[in-house]
């Protein structure tokens, strides 16, 4: 489905990406990880065209995205962002349907909020809380309400920008459940950035380390912990001591 070939991008005279290679297949979801300031979400941006890369190519489903017509484009794809990223003047079901409402197909208001409380109603979310505004919510059920939104569309592809950052365990687990029940229910294809690693296990098809600006290793989730690379297994284990503290 994604496609990165010789991706680099340098912010003045620092280079963030130097040479990614990437395979995503269709209806697999992909986790990037590595250390904070690695370019993971540049990586992303990059493949939603918010940043351009220096050079290299990206490729959906084979068609260059440089030459892809904008709006088409990005209706394929949908975005959970880290922070939420909610309208706080907006109750929660215009946020859910805030892109059915002004989007390429355009939805009339009554069926947009229907579809609102239905994608609610799949991440856990009973009715009475479609007209509530965000400032009312605990940080766990912001959450769920982006991840309503990003899947309001039935998009092809769902990016997932550190989704459980800032929950406590017990609800980073139901967002890691939801994730890996909702993109194997839609068959999408998901890219998720992630440094917990209790959501890669929970919600990984395979796995990718991207380290000074290029992917260190890349295989499936149940190779990781046997892959023999150094700076991944001092990654996934935490340890203090190793190659990666050693070069900063």
């Amino acid at each position: 489905m994604i496609t990165l070939n010789g991706i680099t991008k340098s912010f003045d005279t620092k280079a963030v990406l130097r040479g990614v290679d990437l395979d995503v297949p269709n209806a697999t979801s992909l986790v990037i990880i590595g250390g904070s300031g690695t370019g993971k979400s540049v990586l992303l941006k990059c493949i939603l065209g918010l940043v351009a890369p220096d050079s290299g190519t990206i490729l959906l489903d084979g068609q260059d995205v440089a030459e892809a017509e904008r709006d088409a484009f990005l209706a394929r794809f949908g975005m959970l962002f880290q922070g939420g990223a909610l309208f706080d003047s907006l109750p929660v079901w215009q946020n859910v349907a805030f892109r059915l409402m002004r989007g390429r197909t355009k939805r009339p208001r009554e069926e947009a909020r229907d579809i609102a409380l239905a994608k609610l109603a799949r991440v856990g979310l009973d009715a009475h809380v479609a007209d509530l505004y965000p400032s009312e919510l605990s940080g766990g059920m912001q959450k769920r309400v982006g991840l309503a939104r990003a899947i309001a569309t039935d998009p092809e592809i769902i990016f997932f920008d550190e989704p459980t950052t800032g929950l406590d365990p017990i609800m980073a687990g139901v967002i890691n459940a939801l994730i890996r029940e909702i993109v194997t229910e839609m068959g999408a294809t998901a890219m998720t950035i992630t440094h917990d690693m209790t959501s890669v296990r929970a919600i990984s098809d395979n796995v990718a380390m991207l380290h000074d600006g290029k992917i260190r290793w890349h295989g499936p989730i149940a190779q990781l912990d046997d892959c023999g690379d150094p700076y991944v297994d001092q990654f996934i284990h935490g340890r203090p001591d190793g190659p990666i503290a050693s070069v900063r």
